[in-house]
């Protein structure tokens, strides 16, 4: 057989790195894939007053690292839950704020491993009026609790969709402010 014919059957037969054919071990069983979806959103409160007041409860938590990270409220749709329901029930659960849904803000897509199993989740994410409640971390997934100022969003938030997603609610906010003119 030539090296050229040698090349060939190779490709025609791909290995698969750390397989059990190449590695000579016992093949581990492959991990099974789930999906989740959930919904939250940024809770604003004053929507409708001065720009420079305008401030969003975010939750904190503590990472495997022990590092604080922030982040928008959001959790598990539940059975007979619309999106909107379940973005309303979470953002209260954790963080005390009641709100009322006002816009849609979009999804974030993302992939993780736990508990032997990968997991594509897909978040549902609203803006949400803030319309009573205390800021409260009772919840026992959440660390800490704060309002930070929308101009601060940007630098707080731990995640680059998240980030993205109140880039999205601040331009809907000055859209809305400017139909009330």
């Amino acid at each position: 057989m030539s090296p050229a014919d040698r090349a060939n059957s190779r490709r025609r037969q791909p290995r698969r790195r750390g397989s059990a054919a190449t590695t000579g071990d016992v093949a581990k069983p492959r991990m099974r894939t789930v999906r989740e979806t959930s919904a939250g959103g940024l809770v604003v409160d004053g929507l409708d007053g001065p720009s420079e007041q305008r401030c969003a409860a975010l939750i904190g938590r503590t990472d495997r690292r022990g590092r604080l990270l922030w982040s928008l409220p959001k959790g598990h749709i539940e059975e007979g839950e619309t999106a909107e329901q379940t973005a309303i029930r979470e953002v209260a659960e954790e963080t005390g704020i009641q709100g009322v849904v006002v816009a849609e803000l979009g999804d974030i897509d993302y992939w993780f491993v736990t508990e032997g199993r990968r997991v594509h989740k897909t978040v549902h994410h609203f803006l949400l009026r803030s319309v009573g409640g205390e800021l409260s971390d009772a919840d026992v997934e959440v660390t800490q609790v704060a309002w930070v100022p929308l101009t601060e969003l940007n630098s707080r938030l731990a995640y680059a969709d998240e980030r993205r997603l109140a880039e999205v609610a601040n331009r809907l906010i000055d859209r809305m402010e400017t139909g009330k003119q």
